[in-house]
């Protein structure tokens, strides 16, 4: 997430070099606006991914992948529960398009009304709804954990002490949730990256300075100061910036309010799909040994370096520019962001999720194998790794798609298809668990999104009436060869290395996959180029003209029709 002082975007002529103009061509402007804010949105992803894998080596470290971490896991299925109920994502993805058709139209007192009242209706029902989750704790985690409740019943009793710690921290989420929605529709990107940093801070901190005193329960208590301090504190620092006008109301017959109402719900349950999955993984995960919730955590939380560096900093920074581009009707430039964004992603994730599937053990000992982690520890959370990495490059696909969607604040093909998948995925997991374990849960997983985004990306090329869809296939078969040929040096590299090397250590593995994605990028560059992969040229051209300060139009490369 993140802020950034932005200039309202110009709009620049299409060029025609070549077939429909509203795939050769995207405004100088909008095209870095949007690189810009991702840019941001990466750099501060980065680092928090990169501040998320300490928290987890820290976790790794005091506590190892035993029933301890996976009460400590399973201790925010209450929560995401409430996430779900009441989703601050959904929210904001309902608020932004809102917000920002007030914003253009320059009717600001309008969209400060809006604002005003869905702060205030947040604040009063969240404030019931912990206050009930809090008391019923010990009737509710049952339900979202009942392996634990017939098989480990000592862990039930840490699991319901940790939910009720980290409850409260959902007001800090949802509050910052609706702030972060506004910042993001003025194009202010800092302040919401700096988030998840402070967040994750918190929780390193607590695990450092607190674990011999407090145990497992440090983590909660640095996620609480964590989330108020990031996600709520200095949001509402951020905004101030902007001239916010707060007025409590519970005027719900406002029409922005009323729309904003009618997008969100569709929104939750389309934005869903992800933390449906985390707690169905958890649910069906408490029936195995102990430690399989702990590994699935360690391996989601890997899984997630690539996935929130490269989709969520692209999809995020992308949505503003979207829903721009709809409220005004540029239909044209929609299409071709929607498409660029497609073939951006896919350039960055199809190699993440092969060179995790290969080397996934070794990453695993990498980052986690110290203190009370073992060795033996290592390749059965590499195996969840694996089977959820096979999904990276599907969640990236699906985080643009949904978000063409919203930007048109059409909101039920999204949830249709997410309701649709929910249902498939939830008998899914029972089946792929009986013979693959806890890999076969996070298979599912990946299945459900493969499926998920296929799916929406279809919807969303009749919806707009073309994609290019014949450019998007070749540029991912493209960068699927390049991927293929890089995870096979990978896997030879590592093994040429093993030979001299003890891999199963930290060290070992360390200096495996060093030197394993140090060759392996240089051959997925070198396929990329010798493959003529046009998105790689194109941004490397957009950031070569910013750092010239060169002027002139960013020519989208896609002339040719369906």
């Amino acid at each position: 997430m993140r802020i950034l002082a932005s200039k309202r975007r110009e709009r620049g002529p299409l060029s025609n070099t070549c077939g429909p103009p509203w795939f050769s061509a995207i405004s100088m402007s909008t095209t870095k606006t949007v690189t810009k804010a991702a840019g941001i949105m990466m750099a501060a992803i980065f680092l928090s991914r990169l501040l998320g894998l300490v928290r987890e080596m820290v976790i790794a470290n005091q506590f190892g992948a035993g029933g301890l971490v996976s009460a400590y896991g399973v201790a925010f299925n209450l929560p995401d529960l409430l996430y779900f109920l009441l989703s601050s994502g959904a929210l904001s993805s309902a608020f932004i398009p809102v917000f920002t058709e007030y914003w253009t139209k320059g009717e600001t007192d309008k969209a400060w009304e809006v604002f005003s009242i869905i702060g205030t209706l947040i604040f009063l029902v969240l404030a019931v709804l912990i206050i009930a989750f809090e008391i019923f704790a010990p009737q509710l985690v049952p339900l979202v954990a009942p392996g634990f409740a017939r098989q480990h019943r000592d862990l039930l009793a840490i699991t319901i002490y940790l939910t009720r710690i980290v409850l409260p921290a959902q007001m800090f989420f949802f509050i910052g949730g609706l702030i972060i929605g506004t910042l993001y529709s003025r194009q202010h990107f800092v302040a919401p990256a700096l988030g998840p940093i402070i967040y994750n801070i918190g929780i390193i901190s607590g695990g450092v300075f607190f674990a011999s005193k407090l145990g497992i329960s440090s983590l909660m208590w640095g996620a609480l100061v964590g989330a108020f301090i990031g996600n709520c504190l200095l949001q509402i620092l951020a905004v101030r910036r902007l001239g916010v006008t707060f007025k409590p109301s519970l005027n719900l017959s406002h029409p922005g309010v009323k729309k904003v109402g009618k997008l969100a719900l569709p929104v939750l349950l389309g934005l869903s799909l992800p933390y449906v999955n985390v707690i169905f993984n958890r649910w069906f995960a408490t029936y195995l040994e102990e430690g399989a919730v702990a590994a699935l955590n360690y391996a989601n939380r890997l899984m997630q370096m690539p996935l929130g560096v490269f989709a969520q900093a692209s999809a995020v920074a992308l949505f503003p520019t979207l829903a721009e581009q709809a409220a005004r009707k540029e239909m044209d430039q929609l299409r071709a962001s929607v498409n660029f964004g497609l073939r951006g992603i896919f350039l960055l994730t199809v190699p993440s999720s092969v060179l995790m599937i290969v080397l996934a053990t070794p990453i695993v000992r990498m980052l986690f194998q110290h203190g009370q982690f073992t060795s033996a520890d290592a390749p059965y959370v590499g195996y969840a790794l694996a089977m959820y990495s096979i999904g990276i490059a599907a969640w990236s696909g699906q985080a643009i798609v949904t978000r063409g969607f919203y930007a048109m604040q059409d909101t039920v093909v999204p949830v249709v298809v997410g309701t649709i998948m929910t249902f498939v995925f939830i008998p899914m997991n029972w089946l792929f668990m009986r013979p693959l374990g806890h890999g076969g849960l996070a298979l599912a997983t990946s299945v459900a999104a493969i499926l998920n985004m296929v799916i929406l990306l279809e919807l969303l090329r009749r919806r707009l009436g073309g994609l290019n869809g014949g450019l998007i296939m070749r540029s991912f078969a493209k960068v699927c060869a390049s991927s293929a040929v890089a995870g096979g040096v990978a896997w030879m590299v590592f093994h040429a290395v093993s030979r001299v090397i003890n891999p199963n250590t930290p060290m070992g593995s360390l200096v495996g996959v060093v030197a394993s994605l140090g060759l392996a990028l240089l051959a997925y560059i070198s396929m990329i180029v010798a493959l003529r992969v046009d998105e790689a040229r194109e941004v490397w051209r957009i950031l070569s003209a910013r750092l010239r300060r060169g002027k002139g139009e960013a020519h989208l490369p896609g002339a040719e029709g369906l």
